[in-house]
This record gives C-alpha cells, sequence and structure tokens, in this order.
C-alpha cells in the first residue's frame, strides 16, 4: 500500500507542477490579444506621464530626464531606446510608427516591457525586474505550501482507503496461512465496504467447503480402515489353508491391503496437518538427541542396504522450543526419501544461521531433482517419473506432509542441488 501511496502523490506533484508550467502559458497564448489590452491599459497611465516629462524638455536634455525618472520609478526601471535596436516584430514597430504603446508579456501574462514612443527614433521603454531573491523564494514557498496542503487532503481522503485495504491484505495472508475463520472486520459504511463484504462471504464459503472435505476425508478414511483391517486380518488366517502354489499370491494380496491402509493413513495425516488450528505442541529438546532417535529407527535397513550415514553438527547447539512430533515426521519422510534415491551416501547437518534460527538439511548423492521440479513435489500426490514404479514406492505425500508440519511451526522446507551430487532439502525452523 506504500508503494500506491508513492505513486499517487508523484503523480499529484508531477501533475501540479505540469500544471504550473504549462497552462499558464497555454491560456495567455489562447487569450494573447485580450492580455495584450489589459497590460496596455495597466499601463497607459504611467507611460503617458513619463512621456509627458519627457516632451517637456528638449531632445538634449532626454539623458538628464531618464536619471531622474529612473531614481523615482526605481525598482522600475526606465530607459531610451532607438526603435531599430529593441528588436520588435513587424506588428509592434507598425504601433511604435502609428504613436501607439507596445508592451511585450512575460510571466502569467503580465506586462514584461512597456513602450511608448516620443518620436520617430526614439521610444521610453518601462521595464518590470526581476523579482529578488528573497520574493522569489516567497513566491515559490507558497506555491509549494498550496501544493502539500493539497497533499495532506489527499492523505485524508486516502488513508481510510489505505486502512481498510492494508486490513483486507492482512486477511487474505491469514487466510492463506490457513486461518480460515479470519475475516476483515470492515464496516459496511468503508468506501470498500462492498467488496469486503464479498470477500467475507468468499472467505465464509471456502472455510466452509474445506471443512466438510476434510470432514468427509477424515470420515471415509476412518471407514476404510475398518474393512481393511479386517480383510488384512482375514487373508493372514487364510495363509495355512491355501495351498502352497497359492500362498505367494496370497502375500501380494496382503501386501496390496497394507499399502492402501498406509495410504490411508497419509491421507489422515495430510489432513490433520491442513487444519492451522490444532493445537500444536511446544516443548524444549535437544536437535542433535531427536536427529539421532530417528536415525536409529532406520539405522537396521541403512546397514542392510550398505548406505554410508553421517550426522555433522555445530558445536554448543541450543536447545529449541517446537513440536517434537510434527519434526520427527516431517524428518522421518525426509531421510526416507533420501534412502529411495541415494546411491551410497546420506548427510544429515545441524547448524545455526546468522539469526539465530536452526538449520538442518538431509542429503543423498542420487540423481538430484530438476529445477522445475523442485516445487511441484512438495504438492500431494505429485511423483517424479523415476518414482513411479514398484522400486521406490510412495504415495506423494511425504514431503507434502513434510512441508506442512514445518511450515505448522512457523518454518520452511526448501530443496536444492547438494554438493554430494543429489537433493538437498533444507529445514529452516525458528528458536522459540
Amino acid at each position: 500500500m506504500l508503494k500506491i501511496l508513492v505513486r499517487l502523490y508523484l503523480v499529484t506533484i508531477a501533475a501540479y507542477a505540469g500544471a504550473l508550467l504549462l497552462i499558464p502559458d497555454a491560456i495567455v497564448g489562447a487569450f494573447h490579444e485580450r492580455f495584450i489590452a489589459y497590460n496596455l491599459d495597466q499601463a497607459k497611465g504611467v507611460q503617458k506621464l513619463i512621456v509627458e516629462r519627457f516632451r517637456q524638455v528638449s531632445a538634449t536634455q532626454w539623458p538628464e530626464v531618464e536619471k531622474a525618472l529612473a531614481a523615482d520609478f526605481a525598482p522600475l526601471q526606465i530607459e531610451l531606446r532607438r526603435q531599430d535596436q529593441i528588436g520588435l516584430s513587424h506588428d509592434d514597430r507598425a504601433r511604435l510608427s502609428a504613436g501607439e504603446n507596445v508592451v511585450r508579456l512575460g510571466d502569467w501574462g503580465y506586462y514584461n516591457s512597456a513602450l511608448a514612443p516620443l518620436d520617430s527614433t526614439w521610444a521610453v521603454e518601462l521595464r518590470n525586474p526581476p523579482d529578488p531573491v528573497d520574493i522569489n523564494l516567497l513566491s515559490w514557498g507558497v506555491t509549494v505550501l498550496i501544493g502539500a496542503a493539497l497533499l495532506g487532503c489527499l492523505l485524508l481522503w486516502v488513508w481510510p482507503h489505505w486502512r481498510d485495504l492494508e486490513r483486507l491484505k492482512e486477511t487474505a495472508r491469514r487466510l492463506g496461512q490457513g486461518q480460515l475463520s479470519e475475516r476483515t472486520q470492515i464496516p459496511a459504511r468503508s468506501n470498500i465496504g462492498e467488496l469486503a463484504q464479498v470477500f467475507d462471504t468468499m472467505a465464509h464459503d471456502v472455510e466452509r467447503l474445506l471443512t466438510q472435505q476434510r470432514e468427509l476425508l477424515n470420515a471415509v478414511s476412518h471407514e476404510l480402515r475398518t474393512p481393511l483391517t479386517r480383510l488384512d486380518f482375514g487373508l493372514v488366517l487364510l495363509f495355512d489353508e491355501v495351498p502352497p502354489g497359492c500362498r505367494k499370491r496370497l502375500l501380494e494380496l496382503v501386501g496390496h491391503v497394507r499399502e492402501l491402509d498406509e495410504l490411508v493413513l497419509e491421507l489422515l495425516s495430510y489432513s490433520r496437518l491442513q487444519n492451522a488450528d490444532q493445537a500444536r505442541e511446544r516443548v524444549e529438546v535437544s536437535l542433535l538427541e531427536l536427529v539421532d532417535s530417528i536415525l536409529g529407527s532406520f539405522a537396521e535397513e541403512l546397514d542392510s542396504r550398505d548406505i554410508e550415514w553421517q550426522v555433522r553438527a555445530d558445536d554448543n547447539l541450543p536447545r529449541f522450543i517446537l513440536d517434537p512430533r510434527l519434526t520427527a515426521r516431517a524428518l522421518q519422510n525426509l531421510v526416507r526419501n533420501a534412502m529411495r534415491y541415494c546411491d551410497r551416501q546420506l548427510l544429515l547437518r545441524l547448524s545455526l544461521d546468522a539469526e539465530g534460527h536452526c538449520l538442518l538439511t538431509v542429503e543423498d548423492d542420487g540423481i538430484g531433482i530438476p529445477v522445475d521440479q523442485r516445487e511441484l513435489i512438495f504438492q500431494p500426490f505429485y511423483r517424479l517419473d523415476r518414482s513411479r514404479d514398484r522400486t521406490t514406492g510412495g504415495f506423494g505425500l511425504g514431503l507434502a506432509i513434510s512441508r506442512r508440519a514445518i511450515e505448522g511451526q512457523g518454518g520452511t522446507l526448501t530443496v536444492s542441488q547438494s554438493a554430494l551430487g543429489g537433493a538437498q532439502f533444507l529445514i529452516r525452523l525458528p528458536r522459540g
């Protein structure tokens, strides 16, 4: 909003300055003859007195009269001029030859100089001198003060719009963060009251639809788990009753059932993480101990696959206040993802940034993730082409759950290229 106000001010100032420079000249140009006639009437009295003063004496005494009149009329300037040296236009020379006065316009349509003929050769010129510096400063000061008053009035008019638009922007930001109960709280009498009402109605509809979606997902997931559990149990009981040749097929069916049950659990987890109003557990923990406990659950699988894994941590890492369950869930998904695609190496690093935030990276030596897909992988059910096979498995929810779990604590999760050659997932968590 500040950019809008600054741009509005700049446009207003430019328009005001342009109007001061261009409009007076345009008006004077459009009504030139009227301004000429007006200034001739304004100056004719003074010019008549000056001409009579010169004509009271002989031409040889005109220089003395010029000096005397210059002193009397100061700061106005009076000067004798030869008509052929003034640089007049054809029309102005014709007027002087006819014995008529001539004026030359300056700024704002006021005369800059007035000429009155004395004879066929000489004319007396009455000039307005340039304004003194202090007078110029005062004149421009008045102009600036008028402009400032206009800008002040503009600010008084813009401020309610600015305040309400900022409130609207903040509400939109919070809605984007998942706080679906947020509303603008802008009164109907506001200039954007109708817009705010439409926005609040939209927010209400979005909240209602998402709530219905989550409730439906939770209900369906819970209802699916019961028959899946029964089916799994029933298939296991049939193992000893089926012929040996069918047991392999039976085990495959059990694997499919358990895979489906795992998918349902993932959906439930993702659905719960979407609820921004859900209470988060806040506990002071040691991140190094948390990482060690998570890797301990994968130690047997890491050793069986001959994967070299390592944890590097800065010295004297402080304890952090966070949700250990969500953090552990995010790390488990990232470690599991790295195990799927690494060749031989897996690295976890713990450090602090300049602002005291915790930095936790999970790196591998796999083939990495293309730049154009590094944000897509955090979308639910999105999987890279190379992962759409049964060797790597996965449902495309792990990374989406990890990002939700970290962002729910005010942190961020990003991906980049690792020095090992594969992917590097970076978790940044606030200290408390």
